[in-house]
């Protein structure tokens, strides 16, 4: 078992917590953690583009002119995609890109990058985050406080003052324990846990 220090807001060391090697010193797999990452944000895409075929375009019913004689190339259409203005050849349709991997892959991906934030030291663990109404001023207060620029807070359960106070502060997100996930822990620079949650992680991971 790892030793972590616990910190206050005021980042005075209060005491230490047991994290488990299997979670937050295990090896670290950067493939895993590339093709989780890389579902994710193929799950993100909206999927909207599309373009008209011949059949979508209005027009185009009347044979532009006479099969022979003309000299010129035959045509039945002015909605070929040969012509301007004409339909697209197997152009993009709204499509769904999402997939998903194994819950081990998964599992092992988020071990993995929870380990290289432990490693690098770019992980704090907060005994609490002492917040009586929502204030997005107050809150930014803290987070300089801490000295930290780019972070992602994660927290036990659902706490409407502080998700209220951070969602319209740039480069700072908070989300439950239950959400936390690879992209996320390596989008932002800095980890924050509050205490509680690292049970809540820890007992998700190796159940």
């Amino acid at each position: 078992m790892a030793l972590a220090d616990v910190f206050d807001i005021e980042k005075n060391k209060v005491s230490e917590i047991e994290l488990s090697d299997a979670v937050f010193s295990a090896e670290i797999n950067e493939a895993t953690i590339y093709d989780v990452v890389k579902m994710q944000l193929a799950s993100r895409r909206s999927g909207t583009a599309q373009t008209k075929e011949r059949g979508d375009i209005s027009g185009g019913g009347k044979k532009p002119w006479r099969q022979k004689g003309t000299g010129r190339a035959r045509a039945g259409t002015s909605r070929s995609p040969l012509w301007r203005g004409g339909g697209t050849v197997f152009g993009p349709h709204p499509r769904d890109y999402g997939y998903s991997l194994p819950k081990k892959v998964r599992r092992k991906a988020l071990i993995s990058a929870l380990s290289m934030k432990f490693r690098d030291e770019k992980m704090t663990i907060l005994r609490d985050f002492p917040m009586e109404e929502i204030s997005t001023k107050a809150f930014q207060k803290l987070v300089d406080r801490l000295g930290l620029k780019k972070v992602l807070f994660v927290i036990d359960d659902e706490n409407t003052v502080l998700m209220k106070s951070s969602r319209n502060i740039k480069n700072v997100k908070m989300i439950r324990s239950e959400g936390i996930n690879v992209y996320d822990i390596l989008k932002y620079e800095h980890l924050i846990l509050l205490e509680p949650s690292v049970k809540k992680i820890e007992g998700a991971l190796l159940s």
